[in-house]
């Protein structure tokens, strides 16, 4: 028995190793944040393997459920649409339980967002602090207050419909000069990363139609 972590592409599919493509191919079946985007990626690859959803709106449900097939299986492997499961994705839940009930858990290097995006920013990467997604409203400017005093360079996600209201708050709380990066739809036909001052930022994309998934890097105090 054991649960093999898989990172997917998150947005070009040639961006899978060939270790996880070896994986996918010999579990027993595989647990996806969503079995219509995974059967894509499996299609694609003509690997056949029986899908199964484990997701946001179901992980605290199920997965006492699964961790019991996860014990009566060979091999089962845990996927999210794309990139790493358990970043900013389902995951954590069920690799919590299966550290518990001493199933080997063993996650396979591959493919997020947030590693190119600030690798190709420009800003310093030796020492950075990744957050996920800003917390909807509650909490977002005691965070960014936070975030304004710290050294170290920042990674965080942010949706197309809330960027720009991000970039104002981080100009008020921030300040208008520090530098950031935002990347854009990674390793799509469209990818583009943004770099300049928050201000800069906020006048680029406001003259711009904001769509895709963002990952912005924020340089420190």
């Amino acid at each position: 028995m054991k649960l093999y972590v898989i990172p997917t592409p998150i947005g070009n599919m040639e961006d899978i190793t060939l270790r996880a493509l070896k994986v996918l191919q010999s579990v027993d079946f595989i647990l996806a944040e969503d079995t219509r985007t995974t059967k894509h990626l499996l299609q694609h690859y003509q690997i056949d393997k029986r899908c199964m959803a484990y997701h946001i709106f179901n992980e605290h449900a199920q997965v006492d459920g699964y961790v019991r097939q996860i014990r009566n299986a060979e091999s089962v492997a845990l996927v999210s649409d794309a990139g790493t499961p358990g970043i900013s994705d389902p995951g954590f839940l069920l690799i919590r339980e299966c550290i518990r009930e001493q199933i080997p858990v063993e996650c396979l290097p591959g493919a997020t967002a947030l590693i190119p995006a600030l690798v190709q920013s420009g800003l310093p990467c030796s020492s950075f602090y990744f957050y996920g997604f800003l917390p909807h409203k509650k909490g977002k400017e005691t965070l960014l207050r936070r975030f304004a005093e710290m050294e170290e360079t920042i990674v965080f996600y942010e949706s197309p419909h809330r960027l720009l209201k991000s970039l104002e708050k981080m100009q008020e709380i921030i300040g208008p000069d520090r530098p950031v990066a935002i990347a854009k739809e990674l390793t799509k036909m469209f990818e583009f990363t943004y770099r300049g001052t928050i201000r800069e930022a906020l006048e680029y994309f406001s003259q711009q139609e904001v769509k895709g998934e963002f990952v912005v890097v924020l340089g420190g105090c």
